[in-house]
């Protein structure tokens, strides 16, 4: 039986390929990949949204080296919202909102769409991460989200519950935080209250039980009546020398000053003894003892009126410190698809191929030359 020649294209074809065949395996691959890319790929639609974090805050913000090595509180606001909207729990909240399964199961190809409907939270979450792009622009400082849909429907909802939810969690962790500090303030600031009125009542108490408004004002008041008196005494001493210059000891001048000598000195001894006693209820011990009873009623008062200034200082900072979440661009409703980026991801995989192609042919042509 005769068979008809093979054809002469084919034949060179299958001599190249022998003779080369990773530029073979190469023009295959290629081949493959751009059919893929070109024909197979369906298309996906991108919604996109960019945010920006702001703050009632009006002073300028302090420049430091600490914050230029460690960067500003805005952009570690926005890591924050970042890390939110690509966490397992906004993938929970999508799921429970959206029928992310369905969506993303029935539609697309062998590679793009996801195979296992019923998959894990781990495996939907690596899933999630390359459906889902949240990218922080240090610059400009504003947080761009992009989602990827089969549907320009599904990938605007989604977009847009990203950005709700987002909005959302950033408010309740801000007013979480400045609720916690405003709540420890007032818990102190009441145990302050307390521990003052407590000093003000023992103050209160020993002042009646001394019948003493100021036990301090009247030790100085006895004070100035026991110096008043030593001076009156140093007078009546000198008149008393005087007259013992020309008047006799039993003259009645001479005994009058002597009475008057002898009542001066009991009336500072008395004095002297009202005001330090050795038994105990002495106007100094008195003095003392309700000195420090001021001294604590005192100190508990500053003591409450800084932590009123702090409680009111924390409100302010705390409100002040809420962010609000800000859509420079609301999400897009695509009309057209934008991704796969079929010619670009082609054009990519074929330099890269016939690159490592050459690499190959290089090192064959080297390992043939050592052999000859």
């Amino acid at each position: 039986m005769l068979t008809s020649p093979a054809n002469p294209t084919t034949k060179t074809a299958m001599s190249l390929a022998k003779r080369h065949p990773h530029w073979a395996l190469a023009a295959l691959a290629i081949l493959l990949v751009s059919f893929y890319w070109l024909v197979w790929a369906d298309d996906r639609y991108v919604s996109r949204a960019t945010v920006v974090l702001e703050s009632p805050q009006i002073a300028a913000p302090e420049i430091s080296f600490s914050s230029l090595l460690t960067g500003s509180q805005q952009n570690g606001d926005l890591l924050l919202l970042r890390e939110y909207l690509l966490s397992v729990d906004m993938l929970k909240q999508v799921l429970q909102q959206l029928d992310f399964r369905q969506h993303y199961s029935e539609h697309g190809d062998l590679f793009s769409s996801l195979w296992d409907k019923d998959a894990p939270i781990e495996e939907l979450h690596d899933y999630y991460l390359k459906r889902v792009s949240v990218e922080m622009d240090e610059y400009s400082g504003v947080l761009d989200i992009e989602v990827q849909g089969f549907t320009p429907e599904f990938a605007h909802q989604m977009a847009e519950l990203l950005l709700k939810a987002g909005e959302q969690h950033m408010n309740e962790m801000g007013q979480r935080l400045a609720a916690e500090q405003v709540e420890f303030l007032e818990v102190q600031v009441d145990r302050l209250n307390d521990q003052l009125d407590s000093a003000r009542a023992n103050l209160l108490t020993y002042q009646n039980e001394h019948g003493l408004v100021s036990p301090t004002g009247t030790v100085e008041s006895l004070s100035q009546v026991i110096a008043t008196l030593q001076g009156e005494l140093a007078t009546l001493q000198a008149r008393r020398s005087a007259l013992s210059s020309y008047a006799s000891e039993r003259s009645s001048d001479f005994v009058k000053v002597n009475s008057e000598i002898n009542a001066v000195r009991d009336q500072i001894e008395q004095e002297r003894n009202r005001l330090a006693q050795a038994a105990g209820n002495s106007l100094n011990r008195t003095a003392s003892e309700y000195q420090t009873l001021e001294l604590k009623a005192q100190f508990a008062q500053e003591t409450y009126s800084s932590a009123l200034a702090a409680l009111e200082s924390t409100r302010i900072e705390a409100a002040r410190k809420l962010k609000q979440v800000s859509v420079l661009q609301s999400p897009l409703y695509p009309e057209y698809s934008t991704s796969p980026k079929r010619l670009y991801n082609a054009a990519v995989f074929a330099l890269v191929t016939l690159f490592l192609a050459f690499i190959a042919n290089m090192l064959i042509l080297i390992v043939r030359d050592h052999r000859d």
